[in-house]
């Protein structure tokens, strides 16, 4: 039996969709149902069930309130894989934990890989860093952690599906062209953790990403054209036109060389899911609206 953590989020909700494909027994739970900063929580919970495999989906993503309130955020993103990591181990569970670009600077040219040295902009990437690092550490790199960027789905909120609301009313926008990094389908980075989990070797840490690259502008346009709407109603504009506490990195591609000589595959080029998740997003947005 599965434990997803965090079972609210959009990756938590994708996840469940591919256990239920896969006919796989699960547990999911929301912040509600645990606290994964309370250790005595944490350990008590995982104590009354017999789970095979544990998947830490929930984070503090709200990347500009991190920037005053670093210590909830350390809370949540430090403490919590930390109590899951220790709990997981003492109950014989593998154990993966999602993570993210933001542990690298952003000033990079060419993709990030697995050992390239990690720089945390703000206090977002500085809190997943440390749970990362005490995830790697507690399971010996046994308990894998997956970095990844950029995701959206048909669930929740996110970048995709608020592109998608302004494109099926015909209304223009203006999306940053100076930040890359790679649009991540949710669904894909469920599938991925579903491999990792069942694979015999794994490296113990992951980038879990869709391949190719693009800018939020190009993100954008593909959104539109994809839905069949006028692409040119989206134009470029400079970060500095939208201000935010926290720094953003300007470069955020993920390197896959990782996966190689593995049974784990490189998860596909962004706009072939894009293609894909669209409908369903479409779908979603007209429900949501009525």
């Amino acid at each position: 039996m599965w434990l997803v953590v965090g079972a609210n989020g959009q990756l938590g909700r994708c996840l469940q969709d591919v256990l239920v494909q896969k006919n796989v027994e699960y547990v999911a739970t929301t912040r509600k149902d645990l606290d994964v900063s309370n250790s005595d929580a944490v350990s008590q919970f995982l104590s009354t069930g017999s789970f095979s495999t544990i998947v830490n989906c929930a984070a503090w993503t709200a990347v500009d309130d991190a920037e005053e309130h670093e210590a909830e955020a350390l809370q949540v993103n430090f403490n919590g894989p930390r109590n899951l990591a220790i709990a997981a181990k003492n109950a014989a569970s593998r154990f993966i934990h999602i993570s993210t670009d933001y542990v690298f600077s952003g000033d990079a040219s060419t993709p990030y890989t697995v050992q390239t040295p990690t720089a945390p902009l703000n206090a977002y990437g500085r809190t997943k860093l440390k749970g990362d690092e005490a995830v790697l550490e507690i399971g010996d790199g046994q308990f894998p952690v997956i970095r990844t960027a950029w995701l959206y789905s048909r669930y929740g909120k996110n970048f995709a599906k608020t592109m998608t609301g302004r494109a099926l009313q015909g209304l223009p926008v203006g999306v940053v062209d100076d930040q890359v990094g790679q649009p991540t389908m949710a669904g894909d980075l469920a599938l991925l953790i579903f491999q990792v989990a069942t694979a015999e070797t794994f490296p113990s840490v992951i980038h879990g990403t869709n391949s190719g690259h693009a800018s939020w502008f190009d993100f954008a346009q593909a959104i539109y054209e994809s839905l069949g709407c006028d692409s040119s109603l989206v134009t470029p504009v400079a970060s500095t036109q939208f201000p935010t506490r926290a720094k953003r990195p300007f470069y955020s591609v993920l390197d896959h060389s990782e996966l190689m000589d593995t049974s784990i595959t490189e998860m596909r080029d962004w706009i072939d899911a894009l293609r894909d998740e669209i409908p369903h997003i479409m779908h979603y947005v007209k429900n949501e609206v009525k």
